[in-house]
């Protein structure tokens, strides 16, 4: 694999609700690394607290919770807005072993319904053919039962 790029998504979502952040250039000789994954509630100095999760198959997700066995979920983050200290540290998580082929997916969620920031730092890489095959179904939901 070799580095290309660096790029930045952020924005704002919708309480419990999802966005798909669009990646896929129609290669599958290029990948993405989700290397962070940030967000923070719309009123900083409110009393209020939001989470999200970014997933790689729409029809895998397992909804609104922090799954880490759930293979399409690769990525958590959340925060907090306090009256008297403003933002407070957030909490991140992501699976550093993720490559992205196709498109990323984010569900967040807060106390007070309000709208929730986000900002994600992706590494953009060349990758071989095989890498991004592999990489596509490992993205994918495998609906598999334990035993």
């Amino acid at each position: 694999m070799k580095k290309i790029g660096t790029y930045t998504a952020r924005g704002q979502v919708q309480h419990q609700s999802s966005v798909r952040i669009t990646l896929f250039d129609g290669k599958f000789d290029t990948a993405y690394r989700v290397v962070a994954f940030k967000v923070a509630p719309r009123n900083v100095t409110g009393n209020v607290s939001c989470s999200g999760i970014l997933f790689t198959d729409v029809d895998g997700a397992g909804g609104d919770f922090f799954d880490w066995s759930d293979n399409v979920q690769i990525a958590w983050a959340g925060a907090r807005g306090d009256f008297n200290d403003g933002l407070q540290a957030g909490y991140e998580t992501v699976d550093t072993d993720n490559l992205v082929v196709e498109d990323l997916h984010l569900r967040c969620h807060a106390s007070d319904g309000d709208s929730i920031n986000y900002m994600i730092t992706l590494e953009k890489y060349s990758i071989t053919d095989w890498q991004g095959a592999l990489a596509m179904v490992r993205s994918k939901s495998q609906n598999l039962t334990p035993v």
